[in-house]
């Protein structure tokens, strides 16, 4: 008995933990923003775009930055806000 209660336990606590961890996107691809619009931001930002990529449903940028440091930029589909941005280091190769 003391074992299904952990069990449940654990399952009740265990999808509110991942819903807060999450950072995926979820909008529907009639809502999304086209890439040429994503892109056209990048430059806005003055950013050297690599790469524009979909992952976890969001659009996700490869490049550089204004001073020439590696990025990796996630951006909302919609209303392209960007949601993170990491600094890549060259060493991470």
């Amino acid at each position: 008995m003391k074992k299904t209660v952990t069990i449940l336990g654990f399952l009740a606590v265990f999808p509110a933990g991942a819903a807060l961890a999450d950072d995926d996107c979820f909008v529907p691809m009639a809502d999304w923003k086209p890439r040429d619009a994503v892109a056209q931001m990048a430059e806005e930002k003055g950013w050297t775009v690599r790469r524009i990529k979909i992952d976890d449903g969001c659009y996700e940028i490869h490049g550089r930055d204004a001073t020439g440091r590696r990025i990796e930029v996630t951006v909302h589909p919609a209303t392209l806000e960007v949601i993170e941005v990491e600094y890549e280091d060259e060493d991470d190769e």
